[in-house]
């Protein structure tokens, strides 16, 4: 299917010679000169093999939009490098090793539920949850009279990710992290 560059953006899966490409960033640029066209930047990354392309097109210009089936699974175990799913509709397992799940990982949860992208009848990514709640299990203890300007510390969740969080979250509190970029959202009541 194809779709006008200006439409499209961050999270979308495009085809490009026969892959899929998702688009981690999209901007444009509206040229001040009358005449000139408008400019749309986008990178983007292979979801088979996760090298990265940065790509200009004209406003106007159309691209192929990939086909992409999105199914339920959850998250069972990690053993070594290899992450067992199951598929929520047909309770089949599935097997990704590390490489196919990528930065993903540091936010699985066991038990977890998510969706699976697939291409051409092979799983080839996880679409995360916009944040996940975990638990942090070593961070220095909490600052008492920290001054009104926030000051950052780095805590380590229960998935091994490090994550930068306000000086008063403690060791053992639950907070809400940003899947896109691994970011501090809140703390988890």
């Amino acid at each position: 299917m194809l779709v006008n560059v200006t439409e499209i953006s961050r999270g979308d899966i495009l085809q490009i010679n026969g892959d899929p490409w998702q688009v981690t960033e999209v901007s444009s640029q509206t040229p001040s000169a009358r005449g000139a066209a408008m400019m749309v930047k986008a990178k983007l990354r292979n979801l088979r093999t996760g090298q990265g392309l940065q790509k200009n097109w004209r406003g106007g210009e159309t691209v192929d939009s990939a086909e992409v089936e999105r199914s339920g699974v959850q998250f069972l175990y990690a053993q070594g490098d290899t992450l067992v799913f199951m598929d929520l509709s047909s309770y089949d397992q599935l097997s990704l090793d590390a490489d196919q799940v990528g930065d993903a990982r540091s936010y699985l949860l066991e038990n977890q539920e998510l969706r699976a992208l697939s291409f051409e009848g092979r799983v080839i990514a996880l679409d995360l949850p916009l944040t996940v709640d975990l638990a942090v299990v070593d961070t220095a203890p909490a600052l008492k009279g920290a001054t009104a300007q926030a000051q950052l510390k780095p805590a380590v969740v229960e998935t091994g990710l490090t994550v930068m969080v306000p000086s008063y979250i403690e060791g053992g509190e639950r907070i809400r992290v940003d899947t896109r970029d691994g970011r501090f959202v809140e703390r988890v009541r």
